[in-house]
């Protein structure tokens, strides 16, 4: 497979890690849109929010879950999105699912 995320996952790219378990990664993005902007995606890959289902979607939950801790610990107490883009058109650039957290500023009322 020819996943970035995946080789992410594998340490075959590096990265600015947060957050690792055996279910999840979360890393800073290597082209923040805010103060902070960290990428959180499952270590088992799902293409996008298009490809959840009932056997899968469990690891939405528990990507939410610790989106909360990573943010306290990010120190974004202030507030943050969290935004997961759909397909081409939903300017998803990777086909692995990830979440972004942005924070550290007040962030405009457009659309992310």
């Amino acid at each position: 497979m020819d996943c970035l995320f995946c080789k992410i996952i594998t340490g075959e790219i590096p990265s600015t890690k947060v957050y690792e378990d055996d279910k999840i990664l979360a890393f800073r993005d290597i082209n923040p849109q805010a103060p902070t902007h960290i990428l959180v995606i499952p270590k088992n890959h799902i293409a996008g929010v298009d490809e959840l289902n009932e056997e899968n979607s469990a690891v939405v939950a528990y990507i939410f879950a610790k989106i909360a801790q990573i943010a306290k610990n990010e120190g974004l107490s202030d507030g943050y999105r969290v935004v997961s883009n759909v397909g081409e058109n939903g300017g998803q650039t990777v086909r692995h699912l990830h979440f972004h957290i942005l924070g550290g500023k007040k962030l405009d009322n457009q659309m992310a």
